[in-house]
């Protein structure tokens, strides 16, 4: 099992990229790995509970829903 950092500096202005790297983490959590996430600059808004609820890329599961397995799971995110 190795252990995966994704980092992210996208926040609310680019919903699609600005979630990507939560919906990697917990697919590589359901394939065995361990995962963190890093945000940086812009992303480090999307941990604003006002910001996280207003968070939904095209096509992917809205933030606010990653964010509450991403606790679930126990994956570290570093602001």
């Amino acid at each position: 099992m190795s252990t995966i950092l994704y980092g992210t500096s996208f926040g609310s202005d680019d919903p699609t990229r600005a979630t990507l790297p939560f919906v990697a983490a917990l697919g590589a959590v359901d394939a065995g790995h361990q995962a963190q996430i890093a945000l940086l600059g812009e992303a480090t808004y999307l941990v604003k509970g006002t910001i996280a609820d207003e968070i939904h890329a095209v096509g992917l599961a809205p933030l606010r829903e990653l964010l509450t397995k991403l606790i679930e799971h126990g994956i570290p995110v570093y602001v």
